[in-house]
């Protein structure tokens, strides 16, 4: 009976010891999923269409998906997201060609990262890559790089920053 009790007691030390762990990593969990609600999900959706079109060397569809990042944002009550990314959002829809597409999905890009970043959100789904090529960072879901700002002429130019 000796033996049992300080076992006993030591389980219990063990197990009281890691709930204070146990509860933060429940609050890093509901603080991820509360940063990934609508409308920031439909803004990332839209997000990784416009990179993956990007990454092929075309515009098709940049423009519907950059207007409805900035229609969701301007949408929100909550204000999840900074009215500076429906700014950003508009310019990109505005891009005429492949050039000035990229150059407005730079600070669209660096907007959602800090986003993402600043929210503890989106970690092991949403990473970020950085090109040195291009001086950028964007977002990607994929595990291989496929880079927006360089297109199929160096697609896989880039890191993976996370």
């Amino acid at each position: 009976m000796k033996l049992f009790k300080p076992a006993t007691c030591l389980l219990v030390a063990a197990v009281l010891g890691t709930l204070p762990f146990a509860s933060f990593a429940a609050d890093e969990k509901m603080m991820d999923n509360s940063a990934l609600m609508q409308p920031v999900k439909s803004v990332l959706d839209h997000y990784l269409m416009i990179q993956a079109v990007l990454a092929k060397d075309s515009i098709k569809g940049v423009d519907e998906n950059a207007s409805a990042i900035a229609k969701a944002v301007r949408g929100d009550d909550t204000k999840m997201l900074s009215p500076d990314v429906a700014t950003q959002a508009e310019t990109l829809a505005k891009a005429i060609d492949l050039e000035t597409a990229r150059v407005a999905f730079k600070p669209l890009s660096n907007s959602l990262i800090k986003y993402l970043a600043d929210h503890k959100a989106g970690i092991g789904a949403y990473h970020e890559a950085f090109c040195p090529m291009a001086g950028a960072s964007w977002l990607q879901t994929e595990k291989n790089i496929k880079n927006p700002y360089m297109g199929n002429a160096m697609s896989s130019c880039g890191e993976f920053k996370n």
